[in-house]
């Protein structure tokens, strides 16, 4: 056959009877070691919605297999829920188990010599994790995404997860009741599904249909509705049919893959956390990306789509309007899309696009014409200065005026920032800085939707700045710059930040500093030492002694010899 079993191919003499006596063991008959060994990557848990309904997913996409003669070899990858570590010291984990789940599935399918890999996952860290074992281990492999939740309702109000964090803002202002604090907070999410905003895990979904390695529609189905399963067992019969033609994901994940994968991210409004995951996936791919290349498309590419967190709609009103699929013909028939990409199907994106309609449906407004679009340029910005030389991101939609000096408020953690929010101390003007939350220094860059979401609540989002060297979550918006780097505990400037400096943010000039003479800094520099490691064993020790700056995705492979 064309595949190349490498589970029948490496066994010889003793080894090859031990290894079919394995098989054996779990009703594998003759004629199976004929067969394609593939992996189901099953990311099903219950400790999130995001997880909860990919059980049967994993199950449409072992009877295809099986439908197309072919053996599934099942194993699990584990998940951390942002939603509900949001906020906690557990937080700190989320971006620690991306690596986790890489590393996961490299050594289950490089260990069992798996043929190829189905990875089924839901919440945030699942695909960036997934895809950065796709192109480590370069087998036939497909993603495939559990789906997005439906929003949920009150008042006659689309609710996401990101409405109870603001209603905890808005309770405590006095702007909101009891009675509807509490209602918000029961009907946000009514079931299974991830976080139904362009938040980061539909953006990293949506992004993966226009990389090439998903199949088109597929990031914004709801994870309760048939298609979503009828999806997955379509995408495991596309995936054998890869394994057969030895389609590789070097084949697919290309430099200008990747710059269909960010263009698609700017169209559609998406988080800032794909910046951090496209540097780990570029990394693991072995192509050349940095965090400048992100400002080149930014520059070029409007956003197109009205989506939640700054938006109106949610991914399930996007896959209503023509999905990911319809955002791509715009891009491609604007001179946006690289249409000679090869994708898992074994087409080129402008072959799989060619029957879609280069403008959007009338009657609809989720997805603008290139003519009309919400912005001219994408969202996603790299600030640049003398508090982050390396560069930072900063989402700049959804804001009347994205410029800010004002005097610093600074912060050691984010949980001390949160007290000083819900304390009423910070007023209008003031730029937040909420430090030692990097890569190393937190560890683990935890998410600040807590206290983004506490400003917005209390009214502050346009009038308040916010600068941390940790990362925001997919459902931030409002006059926020994260990743900076260097980050403090490695002495980066933002270390040396005193209270009352005045700071500036101004993302029409890209750049981000602390209005403080070299001279200063340097004075303050030899009186700085390093903060002691908050962790000394166990994952998050390894993560912080191995992190690379976020400038280049915090990844943990970056110089390992």
């Amino acid at each position: 056959m064309a595949y190349n079993n490498r589970s029948r191919n490496v066994t010889q003499g003793i080894a090859r009877s031990a290894n079919r006596a394995m098989y054996y063991a779990m009703g594998y008959k003759d004629e199976d070691f004929d067969k394609p060994m593939i992996g189901v990557a099953n990311g099903h848990s219950t400790i999130t919605p995001c997880n909860s309904g990919l059980q049967k997913l994993a199950d449409a996409a072992i009877a295809a297999i099986a439908d197309c003669e072919a053996n599934s070899q099942v194993f699990g990858t584990p998940t951390i829920s942002d939603g509900i570590g949001m906020g906690t010291e557990g937080m700190k984990y989320s971006l620690v188990s991306r690596e986790v789940i890489a590393d996961c599935i490299e050594t289950c399918v490089n260990g069992q010599w798996m043929d190829g890999v189905i990875v089924i996952g839901g919440c945030d860290k699942n695909m960036p994790g997934g895809m950065m074992a796709i192109a480590r281990c370069d087998v036939p492999a497909i993603y495939v995404y559990g789906g997005t939740v439906k929003p949920g309702h009150y008042k006659d109000k689309d609710l996401t997860i990101v409405s109870a964090f603001e209603a905890v803002g808005e309770f405590t202002a006095g702007r909101l009741s009891e009675t509807d604090f509490k209602e918000i907070e029961r009907r946000c999410i009514p079931g299974s599904g991830s976080c139904g905003g362009m938040y980061t895990a539909n953006t990293m979904s949506s992004s993966f249909e226009a990389l090439g390695m998903s199949l088109l529609y597929s990031s914004t189905q709801a994870n309760p509705d048939q298609e979503k399963v009828d999806s997955t067992a379509a995408a495991a019969r596309v995936l054998v049919d890869a394994i057969k033609n030895n389609l590789r994901p070097s084949d697919i994940i290309t430099r200008k893959s990747i710059e269909n994968a960010i263009s698609l991210i700017m169209a559609v409004g998406g988080s800032t956390n794909a910046v951090l995951h496209y540097l780990a996936i570029a990394h693991s791919a072995g192509i050349p990306w940095t965090i400048d290349d992100f400002e080149t498309i930014r520059r070029r590419v409007p956003v197109l789509c009205d989506l939640k967190p700054s938006g109106r709609y949610v991914a399930t009103d996007l896959h209503v309007a023509g999905g990911i699929p319809q955002v791509l013909k715009i891009l491609l028939a604007n001179g946006l899309l690289h249409g000679d990409c090869m994708t898992i199907t074994g087409r080129t994106m402008a072959e799989m696009l060619a029957d879609i309609p280069a403008e959007p449906r009338a009657g609809q407004d989720v997805i603008r014409p290139f003519s009309n679009p919400l912005y001219k340029q994408g969202h996603l910005a790299i600030l640049k200065g003398n508090l982050a030389p390396e560069g930072c991101v900063a989402k700049i939609t959804g804001l009347k005026n994205p410029v800010i000096t004002g005097p610093a408020r600074v912060f050691e953690s984010e949980d001390d920032a949160m007290a000083a929010i819900m304390g009423d101390r910070i007023r209008p003007g003031d730029v937040l800085v909420i430090r030692y939350e990097g890569p190393k220094g937190g560890p683990g860059m935890r998410e600040m939707l807590s206290p983004t979401s506490a400003l917005i609540g209390k009214g502050l989002g346009e009038s308040v700045g916010l600068i941390t060297d940790g990362r925001f979550s997919g459902g931030t918006w409002g006059m926020v710059v994260g990743h900076v780097a260097p980050e403090a505990y490695v002495g980066g400037n933002l270390a040396l930040v005193h209270e009352g400096d005045s700071v500036t943010i101004d993302a029409h000039k890209l750049l981000l500093q602390v209005n403080v003479s070299d001279e200063e800094l340097a004075r303050r520099r030899t009186a700085w030492k390093q903060p002691a490691p908050r962790y000394t064993r166990g994952v998050l020790a390894k993560f912080a002694k191995l992190a690379s700056t976020a400038s280049k995705g915090a990844i943990t492979d970056e110089k390992l010899f």
